[in-house]
């Protein structure tokens, strides 16, 4: 949110814009129905509120886009021009830069590896396929697959860190990436386990371009990354 003083005391601040990251896809209007694990989030008409309650213009995007422009400014991605952001939280999501730019797609949906499919007679997902790198490696997945809360069993850690590389390996070589980005509340809970699952994964699958692949935890808030699209920038250029 961009904020400017308010000209009475009543009105301390008064908001110019506001960019609001949120975890489901989105469309070109934000409307209800669209996939997300979050429930409440379907039928939410959030832009609308916001803007009612703010008095100021909306814009709303993934909340895993906004993490890789914020790790592509300021985090563990500077001065890289090509490369992706995965989040592993409720959900599972990620957001890519190609040449420097923040990746759209045709709705502005680009970047879900949660729904790539990851095993394909594995859990139905909340999106109806079955298999999806989401319902095998995300928080409510874990959950699920374990029977219980955290802390996870090691084998179930090193399960759905495999999934994660091979998943990521299949978006590198697809996308000719030099490094990616692991962030999200299931990353930093589970610790080592799970990230070096997914490195030794990766270093088994990602063999095309014979370079390595970098595996970087995320160093800076989505926030930040919400901050820079509120000012109107969606480009990175790298670092000199």
């Amino acid at each position: 949110m961009v904020l400017t003083s308010g000209s009475d005391q009543r009105d301390l601040w008064s908001f110019r814009r506001c960019r609001c990251r949120v975890p489901r896809p989105n469309d070109a209007r934000w409307r209800a129905g669209l996939t997300t694990p979050l429930p409440a989030w379907r039928s939410f008409p959030l832009r609308r509120r916001l803007a009612q309650e703010l008095s100021a213009p909306v814009a709303i995007d993934n909340d895993a886009k906004a993490m890789a422009l914020g790790e592509a400014w300021l985090g563990c991605l500077r001065g890289r021009r090509s490369a992706m952001c995965v989040t592993v939280s409720t959900g599972v999501g990620s957001g890519i830069l190609l040449d420097g730019r923040l990746l759209q797609g045709a709705d502005g949906n680009a970047g879900h590896i949660g729904h790539t499919i990851a095993a394909p007679l594995g859990r139905r997902c909340a999106c109806g396929a079955r298999g999806c790198l989401e319902a095998e490696v995300s928080g409510l997945a874990l959950e699920a697959r374990a029977g219980h809360a955290p802390p996870f069993p090691e084998w179930l850690l090193r399960s759905a860190g495999e999934l994660l590389g091979r998943a990521i390996s299949s978006a590198a070589a697809l996308l000719d990436l030099e490094a990616v980005a692991l962030g999200g509340g299931v990353v930093h809970a589970a610790g080592a386990s799970l990230i070096a699952a997914a490195e030794a994964e990766v270093s088994r699958s990602f063999r095309l371009f014979h370079r390595p692949l970098r595996l970087e935890v995320a160093q800076v808030s989505p926030l930040v990354g919400a901050a820079a699209l509120a000012l109107g920038s969606a480009r990175v250029e790298a670092a000199a």
